[in-house]
């Protein structure tokens, strides 16, 4: 039934989170609605509501499925994008991650099952 999913996340700042987003993590930036900030990149859409409070915001984020992580995961890095706790490795739940910080303290999971041989029990109908 379900098929995809849109992260709505806390923006601090919407020059600075538009520049971030298309600048570092390679995003596409779409539309500008007061301050809702749309982007896209390779069919995956993140959202960004204006959030004055850094405080109401904190502890956002999300898991974001992809294939060639090492490659992301390069590129990322050489950007000094990637947390410091969240580098590349496999977790006991069955898939490879690591983690990003956007510029408003949202953090990003990146993860893939394809090289575990599990297949994501949402994305299962979508392969």
């Amino acid at each position: 039934m379900f098929k995809h999913s849109t992260p709505i996340l806390a923006s601090l700042d919407e020059t600075k989170t538009i520049a971030f987003y298309t600048e570092k993590l390679g995003f596409t930036f779409c539309a500008n609605n007061n301050g809702y900030l749309i982007f896209v990149r390779d069919g995956i859409n993140v959202h960004l509501f204006p959030c004055p409070d850094p405080e109401q915001g904190r502890n956002m984020g999300c898991y974001i499925y992809v294939t060639n992580i090492e490659q992301l995961y390069e590129e990322y890095r050489q950007l000094g994008l990637i947390h410091p706790n969240g580098g590349l490795r496999m977790m006991p739940w069955g898939l490879r991650q690591f983690a990003v910080v956007d510029n408003n303290g949202n953090i990003f999971y990146f993860a893939d099952y394809h090289d575990t041989g599990i297949t994501a029990p949402l994305a299962k109908g979508d392969q």
